[in-house]
């Protein structure tokens, strides 16, 4: 019989945790929504001589007086040879508030008699973080605040794809312009290197283009800071194993998220998928 493997999905409301679990419907999950944590343990017991090898369970925070109970089950089913995999949906206040209010949805916490709705949904995001604030800690974050749905179910797609054992990267490109994202473990700010933006016949390209790849090759700054984030990452990955690190988030960011961004993910990630499992993401690029 195969290993089981549990997919784990928190988050805050509004974050997109239906999408993620349609995706991994979608790619041969058994499904649960709103466990209750106190089912978890007895819910893995049934599953497991009933041939439904992989498994996704999404939480939230009408649980939160119980969360606290989930890392020390997931520990316990690790040690019983259950490959875990906790992901944990984040936005931006301001995005969760667009979207409560476009979809007229009440938020789980809300105060339904507030003279003041808005400030009512706010309050109630700000406590859904504080009463989540463990759960994000030892999960994998994605950052739904800029992306589409189609693109949040490719990320979760490619994540579940990575060993579950291994330390994985993700290189991620972004435009400053739009926001630094909310996962990203270390952000690295390449806005002082040449810009293609600026050359004739490479503005409408990307990073992903040779003629723009060949262009920032020319310069040695664009070399020197791919030689110091590598130095950087090999000189700290050994620690971050050491951590108990699933995945590291490294995002790039330039002004747009086009050209420089996306060339030094792309780089970057051809160097260490020698050595390491790697996933790159164009958030920019990708919801295009």
């Amino acid at each position: 019989m195969a290993a089981l493997e549990i997919v784990l999905i928190t988050g805050m409301s509004g974050s997109g945790k239906s999408v993620a679990l349609h995706a991994l419907e979608d790619a041969g999950y058994y499904c649960v929504d709103n466990l209750p944590p106190e089912l978890l343990t007895p819910f893995v017991a049934l599953k497991r001589p009933n041939g439904a090898p992989k498994v996704a369970i999404a939480m939230d925070v009408r649980s939160a007086t119980s969360l606290p109970l989930v890392p020390l089950q997931l520990q316990q089913l690790k040690v019983q040879g259950v490959a875990v995999q906790s992901l944990f949906l984040d936005a931006s206040t301001d995005t969760l508030v667009r979207r409560f209010s476009e979809t007229r949805r009440l938020h789980p916490l809300s105060r339904t008699d507030a003279s003041d709705q808005h400030r009512a949904l706010v309050d109630a995001i700000e406590l859904e973080r504080e009463l989540l604030g463990d759960m994000r800690e030892q999960s994998h974050v994605l950052d739904t605040s800029m992306i589409r749905s189609s693109q949040l179910r490719g990320y979760v797609k490619s994540l579940i794809a990575a060993p579950v054992n291994q330390l994985t990267l993700v290189f991620q490109s972004f435009a400053f312009k739009r926001g630094v994202p909310l996962d990203a473990d270390y952000v690295f700010d390449v806005r002082m290197l040449p810009n293609p933006h600026y050359e004739a016949g490479l503005r409408e390209l990307t990073g992903q283009d040779e003629a723009v790849a060949s262009y920032l090759k020319t310069h040695s700054e664009v070399d020197d800071m791919f030689r110091d984030i590598e130095q950087f990452l090999n000189h700290w990955l050994q620690a971050l194993v050491r951590d108990h690190r699933s995945y590291v988030t490294v995002a790039i960011g330039c002004t747009g998220g086009q050209h420089r961004s996306v060339y030094l993910v792309e780089a970057l990630t051809a160097a260490f998928s020698q050595h390491w499992p790697t996933l790159k993401r164009h958030r920019e690029l990708d919801a295009g």
